[in-house]
């Protein structure tokens, strides 16, 4: 259990301390992974960054994904989910998270240009992964950037999700908690689990 998302970023920093002179530079996940990204970033010395993918929820249940997709439209799909709803639904839907993607990192970047990642050593952090739909996308689109090794660095994941982003093409995976303890919801993992709001993410990027 971790007291809040500063914590466990400090904690993620710890255990990545073997880094801190690779050429690193973190991406994270918004809103919440932002916070642990910046520990991260801060603690290795290196420049920090934006990764935006957003979750297509199953129409039943917006909790479970069901597809992924990043402001590129670069998808990532459950082929024996996305069978069972209405196609242009499923249309509609991708077209409006990756618009949604593209606001954000408008947002959070602002005039900033993208973090460099050919031939460097990338982190990708969020605060938890729970079906790991996002994180994959996230390491498939790092993985076409050509860099020098990808860590995927979280405080709590699945282990059915470890294996998936392993094939995916993480090199090495962090996660700090046990992954046979995951209680399938990443915010029963904290005592203190609030919203993180656009400017706080904007602020710790800044």
């Amino acid at each position: 259990m971790f007291k809040n998302r500063t914590e466990a970023g400090k904690l993620l920093a710890k255990s990545l301390a073997k880094y801190k002179n690779d050429r690193v530079v973190v991406l994270a996940l918004p809103r919440g992974g932002v916070i642990l990204g910046y520990e991260v970033a801060k603690a290795l010395k290196s420049p920090l960054d934006v990764i935006v993918t957003r979750k297509i929820g199953h129409p039943n249940n917006p909790e479970y994904a069901i597809c992924a997709v990043d402001e590129k439209g670069l998808l990532l799909c459950n082929e024996m989910e996305t069978k069972s709803v209405d196609p242009d639904w499923l249309k509609g839907e991708i077209e409006l998270q990756q618009k949604e993607a593209e606001h954000r990192i408008a947002l959070y970047r602002g005039k900033r240009k993208p973090a460099e990642i050919e031939n460097r050593v990338v982190v990708i952090v969020d605060d938890g992964i729970a079906t790991g739909f996002t994180m994959r996308l996230a390491v498939r689109s790092v993985k076409m950037q050509n860099p020098k090794k990808i860590i995927v660095a979280v405080p709590v994941a699945p282990a059915e999700s470890i294996q998936e982003l392993k094939k995916e093409g993480a090199d090495e995976i962090i996660v700090l908690e046990p992954p046979e303890n995951f209680t399938g919801a990443v915010g029963a993992h904290y005592m203190q689990f609030e919203q993180t709001e656009d400017s706080a993410v904007i602020n710790l990027l800044q």
